[in-house]
């Protein structure tokens, strides 16, 4: 009798897990499609306000070069501008140099937070490979991705603890334990391959929002390869436990982008 209430009790919170993760849907202003996302814009644009300062004390604080401070902040505008998100999402774009010299990283917070290190600008060889950083971080703030994210952990979270109480053993508790860590592990895997999905979608919102920028989207691939050779030529972890796809597998799958977006080859005259 107390394991079928226990099974009843998980069935119904996966079930209001599973309703409302499905059922809380919204379009997305720029790429018109729907997603399952449980914030609406001006929420993403406040927890990205809330968040920036201290992301930013992470990686040493703003940077104090003001050249290359303006330099980030004008390539940045650029993209948003020339592909006009400033008037097809409420979200506010702003662009942030991070002192670290030393780490190679680039990230955006929800509603229009884009950050990069200093570390990451000095190996960039090309004005054009800076506006592909940027304008990928730019395809995750129009992409939701974090929005999605969020509503992706709440529902790996809540049905992990749905299994937890399924499998719960009064006669051997560390059995519940096992059994639980094995679901949350499974629900790990599934938000770190959405995560990887992410990074290819931001990848291919870049290819589309550099041309109109003046930007040559194959600059990318010069991004890739950098990254490439500062992780050793792939003597990082493995591409599956990762929640960024190994730079070289990207190289492929930009090039796909490329030619499905320009198949009559990439337009002249925009900046290498």
């Amino acid at each position: 009798m107390r394991l079928n209430f226990r099974f009843i009790i998980a069935l119904v919170m996966a079930a209001i897990a599973l309703i409302g993760y499905f059922f809380n849907t919204s379009t997305n202003p720029v790429t018109g499609e729907k997603q399952h996302v449980n914030m609406s814009a001006s929420q993403e644009i406040a927890l990205g306000l809330q968040a920036a300062p201290q992301m930013a004390a992470e990686y040493g604080g703003e940077s104090r070069d003001a050249r290359a401070v303006a330099a980030v902040q004008q390539v940045g505008q650029r993209i948003v501008q020339a592909n006009q998100l400033d008037q097809k999402t409420e979200y506010r774009y702003q662009f942030h140099l991070l002192a670290d010299d030393q780490t190679i990283n680039a990230f955006a917070l929800p509603g229009g937070q884009v950050f990069i290190t200093m570390g990451i600008l000095k190996n960039l060889k090309t004005e054009a490979e800076l506006a592909g950083v940027l304008a990928h971080e730019v395809g995750h703030v129009v992409g939701r991705h974090s929005a999605e994210q969020v509503s992706k952990s709440q529902l790996t979270q809540t049905l992990s603890g749905a299994a937890a109480v399924a499998a719960y053993d009064p006669q051997n508790p560390g059995s519940s334990v096992a059994k639980a860590a094995a679901a949350a592990m499974i629900a790990k895997l599934i938000t770190l391959r959405f995560s990887r999905n992410d990074e290819l979608g931001a990848d291919d919102f870049a290819v589309k929002f550099l041309p109109p920028a003046g930007y040559d989207p194959r600059a990318m691939i010069g991004v890739m390869r950098m990254l490439e050779s500062k992780s050793g030529g792939g003597g990082g972890p493995a591409e599956f436990m990762s929640t960024h796809p190994n730079p070289g597998n990207r190289i492929a799958e930009l090039e796909k982008d490329i030619q499905q977006a320009y198949p009559q080859g990439v337009p002249a005259g925009l900046k290498p």
